[in-house]
């Protein structure tokens, strides 16, 4: 009964890990194809990092100096950009590679799990009622 139970809730785990990486790299898949579009305008450039209600929370000369900081990196951001849709082939690589590592991690517990399972059954005694009721009785 405890195998059955420790291998479903590991196949479960298995099935679970395996949803999420595939909605990651659906998800890592996208953001990569379209980064390509970002590329293309320089008007995000020139955008404020924030709305305008956060500047009556922060000092104006900290806004400046952000804003600068971010004009200078303006062209090392577009030219990443630019080639963010050439790498969408190496994230389904990566997505498989994570995949692979956690669940080799999974069955590697599920074994784990099996074997503390063998080794506690092992342990214990077989006729362990009957030692509890000779226990019980008091000698006289």
């Amino acid at each position: 009964m405890f195998y059955a139970l420790s291998w479903f809730l590991s196949f479960a785990l298995l099935a679970l890990w395996s949803l999420t990486c595939w909605g990651l790299h659906a998800l890592t898949v996208w953001a990569v194809a379209s980064a390509g579009a970002l590329a293309g305008g320089s008007a995000a450039l020139g955008a404020s990092l924030w709305p305008d209600w956060v500047n009556f929370w922060i000092p104006p000369e900290l806004a400046q100096v952000l804003q600068s900081m971010v004009a200078s990196l303006g062209p090392m951001v577009q030219a990443l950009l630019e080639t963010v849709p050439f790498l969408s082939g190496a994230v389904s690589v990566l997505a498989w590679v994570i995949w692979g590592f956690g669940a080799l991690t999974l069955l590697a517990l599920a074994i784990g799990a099996h074997v503390l399972i063998a080794v506690l059954k092992r342990r214990r005694p077989v006729n362990a009622p009957a030692a509890r009721e000779a226990s019980a009785t008091p000698l006289r």
